[in-house]
């Protein structure tokens, strides 16, 4: 019976990929269609007395705008096709790494594991019940040989033990390079006289709100046992646990579809995060990451998460894709989303212009920043194109059309992606209900991200915005709370 219904599941799953790629690839060719890519007359040449037209019609310096902005979007394309191919390629409804009984030899020929989190300690409740609550799940999922570390600017008073270890950064520790903020607390862990780790264990490294699964436990054992990479990555939702702010975390579903499609792809078939990850739900080999290390000064410590994936690349590490699901928070304010969010294109601007990274491993994460730091200019293709139609090859206009039609089918899968895995039932009806909601959300996103765009582009590029995501803290202060789906 029990191999019954395990066929049962993959088959259900397998249905549920085709249709995804059914419902994927039909997104594309309506939003293909309604934009004209279809059209036969929409196919144009470079031919010089065809081309001037626009320019005579429209002037040069409009014509000039409504180019460039048509143009711009081409930047976007291998972001789209990376995230296309993980999509399709891979099922986007994979079953979540089964529950394995480990023996207890099992037990010992599994690497030590150490979780890591990284914080100024500024909300300490938070960090203590999240580590009681991710040492509860290593334990009931039979893990044994681990330990959590918490990295702090300032001490939280935790209860130390043989799984539970605090290391307070001195106010005088410096790197040799001047690495700052995240960078140099994670510099600092990896010193001689502060590590207790050896080459052949492995790190976790978790944000201050991440909460373990069951199902990422088994995912990071069997990546570890595989010792095919040194470096992996997974998913990471955003609706479980408690939504304080629903809003937000609709606008976060499409960061769960970039895991399963750009990530997902690239890691598994790359090897290597040549478009970026994340800095959670990262796990190293110790050796690996002592080698790279986080000593890159000051333009390594923005976005520190990306400058040390490229540069273990370019070292020659390989990198993998992880099973299971871990669980984090979307900011819970508006303010918090846009500090974000500039953060990050602050701090990869400062990555793909470092020449201390090989260009040939910044050229595709550069086209991806470019994209998102011209996206004020591209999103006006939406309103220009309707009013001022030019003469272009069609060939960008299919390739505008088939970026906006995966970003569009980004966000519902990506609603439909967390919900479906959520920790709680949600029936098909508010499972719908969700993703029309979060369709609409989808302009509201696009204007916030377009304002910290502007704001990043504005101002200084080194800074380090924490956002908050205290629940407890917070719980009474949100305008916009909701019960957990």
């Amino acid at each position: 019976m029990r191999n019954v219904s395990m066929m049962t599941s993959a088959l259900k799953r397998e249905v549920f990929h085709l249709i995804h790629c059914a419902a994927f690839t039909g997104t594309i060719i309506l939003v293909i269609s309604l934009g004209g890519g279809l059209r036969e007359n929409n196919s144009i040449t470079f031919e010089t007395e065809e081309t001037l037209s626009s320019w005579e019609q429209y002037g040069f310096f409009l014509a000039a705008v409504l180019y460039v902005t048509r143009f711009l979007t081409l930047l976007c394309l291998p972001l789209a096709l990376f995230n296309f191919l993980g999509l399709v390629l891979f099922n986007a409804f994979p079953d979540q790494p089964k529950t394995k009984i480990f023996s207890r030899r099992d037990h010992v020929s599994v690497p030590f594991v150490c979780f890591r989190v990284v914080t100024k300690g500024d909300f300490p409740q938070l960090i203590r019940n999240n580590i009681l609550k991710n040492r509860n799940i290593c334990e009931e999922t039979g893990l044994e040989h681990f330990t959590f570390e918490v990295v702090t600017d300032k001490s939280i008073s935790l209860v130390t033990s043989k799984k539970v270890r605090e290391l307070v950064v001195p106010e005088d520790y410096a790197t040799k390079s001047g690495a700052l903020y995240k960078s140099r607390a994670l510099q600092y862990c990896l010193e001689k006289e502060v590590n207790n780790l050896n080459d052949e264990d492995w790190i976790v490294h978790l944000d201050e709100e991440t909460l373990l699964t069951s199902g990422c436990i088994k995912g990071i054992v069997n990546f570890i046992c595989e010792g095919k990479h040194h470096f992996g990555q997974g998913v990471i939702t955003y609706n479980n646990d408690e939504v304080v702010n629903l809003m937000l975390t609709l606008c976060d579903s499409i960061r769960v579809a970039d895991d399963m499609g750009k990530v997902q792809f690239q890691l598994k078939v790359m090897h290597m995060p040549i478009m970026g990850w994340k800095g959670s739900y990262v796990i190293s080999n110790v050796g690996a990451e002592r080698d790279v290390s986080f000593d890159h000064g000051p333009r390594g410590s923005v976005a520190e998460d990306a400058y040390f994936g490229l540069m273990a690349a370019s070292k020659g590490y390989s990198f993998g894709f992880i099973e299971g699901d871990m669980w984090e928070k979307s900011p819970f304010t508006i303010k918090d989303f846009l500090r974000q969010r500039k953060r990050w294109l602050q701090g990869l601007l400062l990555v793909v212009h470092s020449s201390e990274i090989p260009l040939r491993f910044r050229i595709l994460l550069g086209c991806c920043v470019y994209a998102t730091a011209t996206a004020p200019l591209s999103t006006l293709n939406v309103f220009l194109q309707p009013l001022f139609p030019i003469q272009i090859s069609r060939f960008v206009d299919l390739c505008g059309c088939f970026v906006g039609g995966v970003i569009i089918y980004m966000n519902l899968y990506g609603t439909i992606r967390s919900y479906t895995y959520s920790a709680k039932h949600v029936g098909i009806g508010k499972l719908l209900l969700l993703s029309i909601l979060g369709f609409f959300v989808q302009p509201f996103k696009y204007i916030l991200e377009i304002i910290a765009i502007l704001w990043g582009l504005m101002t200084p590029k080194n800074e380090f915005a924490i956002v908050d995501k205290n629940v407890e803290q917070n719980e009474m202060e949100n305008t916009v709370s909701v019960v957990p789906c």
